[in-house]
């Protein structure tokens, strides 16, 4: 169907997009390692968790949406290592963003900068390293549970609880096998407010102040305030370029995102009518901010920006030449 040609499309743009931006700032580290910035590396970790979150999820509801028969091959330790792969993918997803809001906020409102913030350090901080690390190893603990409460059903299974952080239903068989009904539903709850609604109303906090940072920076662009204890947003043009990115960003996530939850929460507590057509509705929303961020990052990222002009170009000549 059309919705199926439309979600092929979403996936491979993520594919390909966070790809891309994961092989431009790996080529940055590469060629020149001293100008390298924390934002890179953070970017670079959120363009990993959306690639592996579609390559390990989103492909394989392609190939289920497209009736091939791979359910031959999963048996139980199958579908106990893939629902809690999926659980871990997702929550480090939502935490990697909510953690690029947070870092630009704090840069934003740092009033002296650190010591390679305008030339590049040499190599990321330890402690920035270790934060990306500590998601990863805390999502990955949360996540147990979902290796541990998961089985393979048979043709007739329906899904009858919904995780955000999972599969929208059930996928190569696999389904959620909680020892009782409320048990599923308390760690759905426990999902849906640490790893959903409270990073969205942190990225919203955070928005905000970043917001609010840069309408104060627009009323004093008087020289006198030039100063320097003024914030780095004042004195660095960059800041303020990769400042909306990262609003459009979270943006994005928080209205994908916010459609997921409201759908599937619908479905967990209150089964009816339209149910079956919000789980679709999730299921598009959890792929657009996988699938766009990186054209929102490269209208923002000067490397990025560069290859997407340099392909446009070529494509375009070779359109003109024919």
């Amino acid at each position: 169907t059309h919705w199926t040609a439309f979600y092929i499309i979403l996936v491979l743009l993520g594919i390909v997009g966070n790809t891309t931006v994961i092989g431009v700032i790996l080529d940055s580290v590469f060629k020149d390692p001293s100008g390298v910035r924390n934002s890179d590396i953070i970017l670079m970790n959120m363009a990993l968790s959306n690639l592996l979150v579609s390559v390990l999820r989103n492909v394989l509801l392609v190939i289920s949406d497209l009736a091939l028969e791979v359910r031959s091959w999963m048996g139980l330790d199958g579908c106990h290592i893939l629902m809690g792969v999926w659980v871990w993918l997702r929550s480090v997803n939502v935490w990697s963003t909510l953690f690029l809001s947070a870092f630009h906020f704090q840069t934003l409102r740092r009033v002296a900068p650190s010591p390679g913030t305008v030339h590049g350090p040499r190599r990321p901080p330890k402690t920035l390293l270790i934060s990306l690390g500590l998601i990863w190893f805390l999502n990955l603990i949360y996540a147990i549970p979902a290796h541990i409460y998961s089985t393979k059903g048979n043709n007739n299974s329906t899904e009858t609880l919904m995780l955000v952080s999972s599969t929208t239903r059930p996928l190569l068989g696999c389904v959620w096998n909680f020892p009782s009904s409320y048990n599923g539903l308390a760690y759905a709850t426990t999902s849906m407010v640490i790893h959903e609604i409270l990073p969205i109303i942190l990225m919203a906090i955070t928005n905000l102040g970043s917001l609010y940072t840069l309408y104060t920076h627009g009323r004093t662009r008087n020289p006198a305030h030039m100063t320097q204890d003024a914030p780095v947003i004042k004195r660095i043009p960059a800041e303020r370029r990769a400042a909306k990115v990262i609003l459009a960003l979270i943006v994005l996530f928080i209205g994908s995102w916010g459609t997921s939850i409201i759908s599937i929460n619908y479905f967990n507590y209150n089964r009816g009518l339209s149910a079956g057509f919000l789980l679709v509705i999730a299921r598009f929303a959890n792929t657009i901010f996988i699938a766009i961020s990186p054209i929102v990052l490269a209208l923002g990222h000067r490397r990025l920006r560069a290859l997407l002009l340099h392909v446009l170009s070529c494509l375009l000549f070779k359109k003109q030449s024919k």
